[in-house]
């Protein structure tokens, strides 16, 4: 009997530059060896792309004052590594398919907080873009390079 594929998980992401165009990025609670990521996570039923954006961005960094530049065309897709499929996501999914945002952080940096009530991050920083393939983890590095194409305009 064949196995039926596990479906992809609905998400979106978030590119946060600062004023010095500078992109952020957090390191991740469950692998934190020196691998970081922008933030991003699932879309809840009902919900559409903008509020889950602001609300997984609000949830993992405690960021609120953004300004939204561009909710970039199309959708992006990353499969998990065969030996993460079943662990991650209660198994239920092989992968995410995620809307991604451009936003300007207009806020203060004393309101980023990874310390909320569900944490992912460990740590954060700012990194200009084209260090992002290099901080990733291999998986993502694909969707990552895509996504650099897409900031050029606003970083100049």
């Amino acid at each position: 009997m064949l196995k039926k594929k596990l479906p992809m998980r609905s998400g979106v992401g978030v590119i946060i530059l600062n004023n010095e165009n500078k992109v952020f990025v957090g390191k991740r609670k469950d692998n934190p060896v020196d691998k970081w990521q922008m933030p991003q996570g699932g879309v809840d039923k009902g919900e559409d792309y903008i509020s889950a954006m602001k609300r997984e961005l609000y949830e993992e960094t405690g960021i609120k004052n953004i300004q939204i530049l561009r909710e970039i065309k199309g959708l992006y897709e990353y499969e998990l590594p065969k030996k993460l499929i079943g662990i991650i996501w209660k198994g239920k999914f092989r992968g995410q398919r995620q809307k991604w945002f451009i936003v300007k952080f207009i806020g203060e940096e004393k309101e980023i907080n990874l310390n909320t009530k569900s944490p992912e991050f460990i740590d954060w920083k700012w990194i200009v873009p084209s260090k992002l393939p290099e901080v990733i983890v291999n998986f993502k590095k694909e969707m990552y390079l895509e996504l650099l194409k897409e900031i050029k305009e606003f970083i100049g």
